[in-house]
């Protein structure tokens, strides 16, 4: 074995220098030329009963283009022509831009949006929506949505169903966790089989002094964990157990958020004031949301299938979805 090693270590020069280029010309360097596709609209909007529409009108952004703040309004389709239509009655939506709006204005639409209004006015977002009255989500009606562009159409059509009150909801901290824990909650479903639903959650209260965010209200708006949507398969017609984790809002830079540092992400916390939306949902909107929340779990699996989200959008991509909220609150005590 030592003459062996001997030998190997003392090839000549040239050998080296033959391996070293036989190396060299395996390298070569390879491009791949995407295929130029049409564009491909989409639709996000959502609409809860007694709520307005919330449209979002845009671009399908390409697999290898960054997303952020500044491309999503950069994707927005201004112009377009776009109407809901309940039980027969049509209902223009307007386009709204933040960036255009101050004042008491700009506070309604970061309330109604969830973003603080500062941010929402620097972010420029715009949606379509509609500020008739009548133009509300409405419960055991269909909601449809027709949308013109250029020479584009779109169309989508969501139903609003019979919100499930919650039978009761507590807060509980698991195992060791002496401050933080989950909102539990039960529901008796009713019959026949095929009830889905969808969980969010809003932390009311003030942040105290020694936050670094002190005198915000924890969360803006209603947040949906992921694994948020659930149908009736298992417990069809009977009471259901169920708790979820707490969700962080798309973007969010706040401390409790960042599930690297913070052992406060993902939980509530002793002193908390949760609100809650038990949301009931078509089928359509929950076979698209848990495909969503699918892909998002199985991202960087290597025994994930590829798959794609499922949508309830003729003519292009995206989801529109109706929610029939039951509505209720908890304070997070022992």
């Amino acid at each position: 074995m030592q003459s062996s090693s001997f030998r190997f270590l003392n090839l000549h020069p040239l050998s080296l220098f033959l391996t070293f280029l036989v190396l060299q010309s395996c390298e070569q360097s390879v491009v791949i030329d995407l295929p130029e596709v049409p564009d491909l609209y989409l639709i996000e909007g959502s609409i809860y009963n007694g709520e307005p529409p919330l449209v979002f009108v845009g671009k399908a952004q390409g697999y290898f283009d960054s997303v952020d703040a500044t491309s999503l309004a950069e994707s927005f389709l201004p112009g377009a022509e776009v109407v809901m239509t309940i039980d027969d009655e049509d209902f223009p939506l307007t386009e709204l831009c933040t960036g255009d709006l101050s004042g008491v204005l700009l506070e309604e639409a970061a309330d109604l949006l969830g973003f603080p209004p500062a941010q929402l006015s620097a972010l420029n977002l715009c949606v379509y929506t509609s500020f008739d009255p009548g133009a509300v989500g409405r419960i055991g009606e269909n909601h449809a949505l027709d949308v013109t562009i250029a020479d584009r159409t779109l169309s989508a059509t969501t139903f609003i169903p019979e919100p499930i009150p919650l039978d009761s909801i507590w807060f509980q901290t698991p195992g060791t966790q002496d401050s933080l824990g989950l909102i539990y909650a039960a529901i008796n479903d009713p019959e026949p089989l095929g009830n889905s639903y969808r969980w969010f959650a809003k932390r009311t209260n003030i942040r105290p002094a020694w936050d670094p965010l002190a005198d915000q209200v924890k969360d803006a708006d209603y947040v949906a964990p992921l694994g948020s949507v659930f149908d009736d398969a298992f417990f069809n017609g009977l009471q259901f157990e169920f708790s979820f984790f707490r969700g962080a809002a798309a973007g969010s830079s706040a401390w409790d958020d960042d599930f690297s540092e913070s052992p406060e992400a993902g939980y509530f916390k002793l002193g908390d004031t949760v609100s809650v939306r038990m949301c009931s949902i078509d089928r359509d909107v929950f076979q698209a949301l848990r495909s969503y929340e699918y892909l998002i779990l199985s991202q960087g699996s290597p025994f994930a299938l590829p798959a794609n989200m499922t949508t309830n959008v003729d003519g292009g991509i995206g989801l529109w979805a109706g929610y029939g909220i039951a509505q209720d609150s908890v304070i997070c005590i022992e």
